[in-house]
Order: C-alpha cells, then sequence, then structure tokens
C-alpha cells in the first residue's frame, strides 16, 4: 500500500491532484541571512501565502516544499499556510549542499542536532548512521523536533563536484530511505553532477526510480538527460519562469525530446521559486500562479504544434507522475 505524507497528514497518491514538485514557501536560510541577502530570505507568511492562494485559484492543489533543515525551514508557517488555504503541502527532510554549511545553525535547530556552532561541524563531526537517524526521526516523528512529519528526503551536491562531506550526507539520505521508504530527491547544482550521484545511490542499493534529480534543465542537454533518465529515474524541469537561465522554448524542447524518447512518465515540472524577485506577493515577480496560468497554456499549444496531446502531457507532469514519485511504497 502506498500513501503521500503532507502537512495534513498521510493520504492516498490519487487525493494529491495537481502539483508542483519543487518549490519554497517561507524559509531564512542561515546562510543568505549571514550574507544579508533579503531576496533569498522568504520571511514574510502572509505574503506567501497569498501567492499560494493565487495558484489555488488557478485549479492547484499541491506543492512540495523542497526546503531542508540547512536552508531555514519554518515548519510551523508552512503547517498554517497548508491549514488556511487548503493546498495541500509536501515536507522534506534531509540536506541541501556543502556551501550552505558554513553558516550558524540556529537555536531552534540545536535541540535536534546538538550544540554545534555551523552545519560544516555538525554533519562533519556526526557518523553516517546517526546522521540517517536525524532523517528517519523527521520522516517518522517530525521536523527539527516538532510532529510535522516530512514527506520526501533530499541531499545536494555542488558545482561540478561532490564534496566528501556531500557524500557522507548522501549516504546518509539513502539509508533514511531504506529505513523509511520515504521518496528521495536530489539537488544538483545548474544540473550538474546526475550522473555520479546515480553511482553513488547504487553502491547504496538505491533503486533510481524512487527518486527524482532536481535543476535538470539548467544544464539543457538532451544526451544527459537521456542518460539519467535510462537508470529509471525521474527528471525534474523546475526553473520555469527564470528567463535569466534559458528562454521557456528551450526547457519545452528538451522535455518534448524526453517525451519523444518515451519518457514521458518520468518527468516533473515546477519553479523552484526560491527569492522575493521571483513571487508576485512580496517583489512584483511571476509568481506561484505562472505556471499554471501561462506556461502550462504556451505548454499545451506548443506540444500541440509538435504533434503530441498536449494536454495529456500536462496531466503526466503534474498529477499522475508526481502521485507516483511522492508516494511511500511500504
Amino acid at each position: 500500500m502506498s500513501f503521500i505524507r503532507t502537512f495534513h497528514g498521510d493520504i492516498a497518491p490519487s487525493k494529491l491532484g495537481f502539483t508542483y514538485s519543487h518549490e519554497h514557501i517561507v524559509c531564512r536560510p542561515p546562510y543568505w541571512v549571514e550574507q544579508e541577502n533579503d531576496d533569498l530570505l522568504l520571511d514574510d507568511k502572509e505574503k506567501s501565502k497569498q501567492d499560494v492562494l493565487d495558484f489555488k485559484n488557478f485549479g492547484g492543489q499541491a506543492i512540495v516544499d523542497a526546503t531542508a533543515v540547512d536552508y531555514g525551514r519554518d515548519v510551523q508557517a508552512v503547517k498554517e499556510i497548508a491549514e488556511e488555504t487548503d493546498v495541500t503541502i509536501v515536507g522534506t527532510a534531509g540536506f541541501n549542499k556543502s556551501f550552505l554549511w558554513d553558516a550558524q545553525i540556529p537555536e531552534h535547530v540545536k535541540k535536534v542536532t546538538g550544540d554545534y556552532h555551523t552545519y560544516y561541524e555538525w554533519i562533519d563531526a556526526t557518523s553516517i548512521n546517526k546522521l540517517a537517524d536525524f532523517v528517519i526521526c523527521e520522516i517518522e516523528e517530525g521536523m527539527e523536533g516538532t510532529n510535522i512529519r516530512g514527506g520526501q528526503v533530499k541531499f545536494g551536491t555542488g558545482y561540478n563536484r561532490i564534496t566528501p562531506l556531500e557524500e557522507k550526507t548522501l549516504c546518509a539520505v539513502a539509508r533514511a530511505h531504506h529505513e523509511t521508504k520515504a521518496p528521495l530527491h536530489s539537488h544538483t547544482e545548474a544540473g550538474t553532477m546526475a550522473l555520479e550521484q546515480i553511482e553513488l545511490l547504487k553502491s547504496e542499493g538505491v533503486h533510481l526510480e524512487h527518486i527524482s534529480f532536481g535543476h535538470m534543465d539548467r544544464n539543457p542537454d538532451p544526451y544527459y538527460h537521456e542518460k539519467v533518465a535510462q537508470t529509471g529515474a525521474l527528471l525534474s524541469f523546475d526553473g520555469i519562469s527564470k528567463i535569466k537561465y534559458a528562454p521557456e522554448s528551450t526547457r519545452i524542447q528538451c522535455i518534448l525530446e524526453l517525451v519523444r524518447k518515451g519518457y514521458e512518465d518520468q518527468l516533473l515540472v515546477s519553479g523552484d521559486t526560491a527569492r522575493k524577485s521571483y513571487y508576485k506577493h512580496y517583489d512584483y515577480g511571476l509568481g506561484l500562479e505562472n505556471i499554471i496560468g501561462k506556461w502550462v497554456p504556451r505548454f499545451i499549444d506548443e506540444a500541440n504544434q509538435n504533434g503530441f496531446d498536449g494536454q495529456r502531457l500536462i496531466e503526466k507532469f503534474f498529477i499522475h507522475n508526481p502521485a507516483r514519485c511522492f508516494a511511500f511504497k511500504k
């Protein structure tokens, strides 16, 4: 029997509905707090909530909040948004990438990490199995000492490299996945190192159909995408609306190329909306409504022009594939 673990509790996969697969809703990343980079602080619950309501008003039903402990989650605020909007939200256990770990651990997190000063110190000093226990606790008991349980486990690596501590957290997350059966999610910086991550995951006995690789559209390379897809893993195209990285035409053509090759069941789409300037109600950005309100109609039109059934593909990417990807399989 499979289920999806949400801020509302466990639900049947069929109840998830139209889903953004990688977003950030309320977070104060300690690294960016220390750098005084205000744009990367989503620190106003009410403004974030208004964007979630925009998503809902266009027909959206669920959001996967991909914010891990080292990226400054506010699990209570996100739970309140889930309750007040009736949008299903999935939380994330695990870790991000190593350059964030030089930041100070907030006091409220130290009750579960211990009295270390930085995430780097904590991860360096803690065994793989103890880190796995931390992730397991976030899935089975609650995140950061709350009773709000995570719905996926996450690890990350940097740009064109995997540091020893990133490998350590990858192994810890893989072991937590085996214990809890939680789905896996990978942060790939600028879409790099997925194939190298795959080799490490194989060494930990992970079946690749249980993982989604984030930020694949940051590396718009059809050959690379196919190599990842051949493993059975899901690919997350979660940079929609970010024209500074690539035009939407590039993303859409990469997606359609994977569809042509038979991988439509392995694709997810989202926005990784993690800056005030991306949000409508913080800073007049395109907001959480942009993908469902504008990108989806464009994709359907382009897909139809290329001989595909665009509406059917949208249902795959936003409904059927997330329902399978984010399910615990006991």
